[in-house]
């Protein structure tokens, strides 16, 4: 591996001006494909294999022509103070409003409130119901207008009026915090390196591989039926691993020349040492990401493969376009002065003896092993301690800030008509079996009214073949409610004595039951892909460390790191602590996916600073040192370009907290403070002390297996090999040639 990188990184040197063409020109054909794609919808949400999904289908097909999947909006009216909605002038208002949502193009109907009894019990909130034939990311912008101009005209007749729904869906926008993270990373880079241009390579570019990685995605969004959250978190992940893999290149190069080294030799052996670790890291982050595949989730997948893409990307940009460019920056990646403290120091502190902080922090682990181990697991396990009051759902309106239209429509109707209104239940009867439909549908709307919880049960609806009704179930309590989520369980368990009493089938389906599904399906999927990526990546780390040891104690890490990240998460999500100084308004329960998307995307950057941090180790113990000298060395030389790396990934994961998306914000602050546990505490005290304490057994294979797996050569071995047949074979020669074509 070593060895073919090496040549690699040369080749991509001397050939510089055709690798920076080709990559150049990948960018440019992802940007005209994305710039002529045609605009994307929202990507359909399924959840294959769950009731709610079957009822959902058997709905598309027993009712044609229903846009079950369109666009949706209420329109919430509210009288003013000591006034009705039915009286003459208010409700002449509301007729105009109704009249002119019924002009949109795009609108299929218009629920009269005066006609559909959608007037609440003490006449002071009516509510007309507007449906769409497109979904709410389809709808053009006139339709949209037209639905807030109605609104206007009624609030500017002495209504309060708010709209809530899908129709006014927009994509979510991250944020002026994003660039906040990129200018950090840029300042990190500066500090590290002293030099502007060794600081611009990373960034380049990592810019370059996300607007490839993105601009594909778009261009294939309409195809593909991938939604705006897939191409963001492509560019979350992208941006924080394409950074910090040309970082770690690049410091090695510099590494080199510092060694003496010429530009390409020094290229070389950057991509074939630094590389390798770049490479495997890669590879774990692609296998958590893809991994998520196995929950069967349709967007999940998507958005797994689509980051995985992007990973892989910048995986092949740092191993060949991080050499070409140093092939044009020439020394000027050195630091002025060779003053770059962040790194240690130059030559100058290296010929005083002088040792970096990494050093001193390593000899101090690993004087004091026990001790931190134990001040390590302590505190990460204190900040896991809010997970265990995890609570799992999906965002609604209810969850939106009190500022939007939505979230104030969505409480008008909890005071007007109560809670659970806001998340009915659909019923469905299949009774195409049956010899008495009629009477099955009459069977199912009592049961239900008997259950506990349930505010009322709307007439069975059937098709027109008659073998199939539609029965909309209003809870007592919200939608995110345990008591909602016992209903729907309860309405399903009587649906298996109606089955068996009259041949129909009882499915339960709406937005309320998909969540519940959607969460159940989700934490069944945990263990078994827990064990999978966990189980995968083990087996990598095996060949990679050539120990069992080191993959265990990493992925043991990896839990204590994640758990710990999921508690600060339930701590500001759902408890609300220092809620306010990431702007999130409203707390609830922690988004569905969460856990197993931190799951997947934390353990491969986990195993990024893994790699790059005990891979140093690894080359120092195979070159003779002893075990905890070894330590040292790996921290001496890897340890502040880590907390570079992780400084980075944090600042562009923090970039997202301003997200206007909640499942975004979210998401970026978990994989934030992961990083921050992982590469802080995990990486930086919990493996050094783990690895001292076990000594020259942290390196035991058997010998078996030793012989069975292959050599991968992380640690560059091959490369001194390389050289001793380069010197017996007239290196002198050899090396004027290379200092010929490195200054050329």
């Amino acid at each position: 591996m070593a060895t073919f990188l090496y040549k690699l990184g040369r080749l991509a040197f001397r050939r510089r001006h055709f690798v920076a063409l080709i990559w150049v020109a990948l960018l440019t054909l992802a940007g005209v494909g994305a710039a002529s794609a045609p605009v994307a919808g929202s990507s359909s949400f399924s959840i294959p294999g769950t009731e709610a999904q079957k009822a959902f289908d058997l709905l598309e097909d027993r009712f044609p022509g229903m846009s079950a999947d369109g666009a949706t909006a209420r329109v919430v009216f509210e009288a003013p103070a000591g006034e009705k909605m039915a009286d003459k002038d208010n409700k002449e208002t509301v007729r105009k409003a109704v009249e002119e949502l019924r002009t949109g193009s795009e609108v299929t109907s218009v629920a009269d409130p005066f006609k559909s009894h959608a007037v609440s019990e003490d006449g002071s909130i009516a509510y007309a119901s507007v449906n769409y034939e497109v979904s709410g990311m389809e709808l053009t912008d006139a339709s949209k207008e037209a639905l807030q101009d109605a609104a206007q005209e009624a609030r500017d007749a002495g209504l309060t009026v708010e709209v809530g729904g899908d129709a006014l869906q927009a994509t979510p926008e991250t944020g002026s915090t994003e660039i906040v993270g990129i200018a950090i990373a840029a300042v990190v880079l500066v500090i590290t390196f002293g030099s502007l241009i060794a600081a611009g390579l990373p960034l380049l570019t990592a810019l370059i591989g996300v607007g490839i990685g993105v601009s594909t995605i778009t261009a294939l969004a309409s195809a593909l039926d991938l939604g705006s959250t897939t191409s963001t978190l492509a560019m979350m992940i992208g941006l924080a691993v394409g950074i910090d893999y040309a970082l770690f290149i690049v410091s090695r190069y510099r590494a080199e020349l510092a060694e003496g080294r010429e530009r390409e030799e020094a290229a070389g052996r950057a991509v074939g040492t630094a590389g390798s670790a770049v490479v495997f890291a890669g590879l774990t982050v692609v296998i958590a990401l893809v991994g998520l595949s196995v929950v069967n989730i349709p967007m999940l997948t998507k958005m797994g493969v689509a980051a995985a893409g992007t990973v892989a990307i910048a995986v092949l940009i740092a191993l060949t376009m991080i050499p070409a460019l140093l092939g044009y920056a020439g020394r000027k990646v050195q630091p002025a002065g060779s003053k770059s403290r962040f790194l240690g120091g130059g030559r100058a502190a290296r010929k005083a003896g002088r040792p970096n902080m990494g050093t001193r922090w390593a000899s101090f682990v690993v004087r004091r092993p026990l001790a931190v181990l134990m001040l390590g697991v302590i505190g990460l396990g204190a900040a896991a301690v809010p997970a265990a009051s995890l609570e799992l759902g999906l965002p609604d309106d209810g969850s939106q800030p009190t500022s939007t239209t939505q979230r104030r429509a969505y409480d008008l109707l909890s005071d007007g008509f109560g809670p659970g209104f806001n998340g009915p239940l659909m019923v469905v009867v299949d009774a195409k079996d049956s010899d008495a439909p009629k009477a099955a549908f009459a069977e199912v709307t009592d049961e239900i009214k008997d259950l506990d919880g349930v505010v009322s049960v709307s007439p069975a609806q059937p098709n027109k073949a008659g073998d199939t009704a539609m029965i909309t179930v209003v809870p007592e309590s919200k939608p995110s409610s345990v008591k909602t989520e016992d209903l729907v369980h309860s309405i399903r368990d009587a649906g298996d004595g109606i089955r068996a009493d009259t041949d129909s089938t009882v499915l339960v389906t709406g937005s309320t039951a998909m969540n519940i599904d959607f969460s159940q399906k989700l934490n069944d999927a945990l263990v078994p892909y827990l064990a999978l990526v966990v189980g995968l990546a083990f087996l990598l780390l095996i060949v990679v460390f050539r120990s069992i040891l080191v993959p265990l104690k990493a992925a043991l890490g990896f839990l204590l790191s994640v758990m710990a990240a999921l508690g600060a998460v339930v701590a500001v999500f759902q408890w609300g602590w220092l809620s306010g100084l990431i702007g999130v308004e409203e707390t609830g329960p922690i988004m569905s996916m969460m856990p197993i998307f931190m799951v997947g995307v934390v353990f491969g950057l986990a195993m990024d600073y893994e790699v790059f941090l005990v891979t140093r180790m690894r080359e120092a113990y195979v070159h003779g040192e002893k075990p905890g000298q070894a330590i040292v060395t790996g921290f001496k030389h890897g340890a502040r370009v880590v907390s570079a790396a992780a400084v980075i990934m944090i600042a562009v994961f923090a970039g997202f907290i301003g997200s206007s998306e909640s499942m975004i914000k979210m998401i970026g602050f978990g994989l934030a403070i992961a990083v921050f546990f992982d590469a802080f505490v995990v990486r930086m005290a919990i493996v050094p002390a783990v690895l001292a304490l076990l000594g020259r057994k942290a390196w035991w294979l058997p010998r078996w297996l030793d012989r069975a797996l292959p050599n991968v050569d992380v640690e560059g071995e091959g490369l001194r090999a390389h050289d001793e047949r380069s010197k017996g074979l007239g290196g002198d020669e050899d090396g004027d040639r290379d200092r010929e074509l490195a200054r050329a």
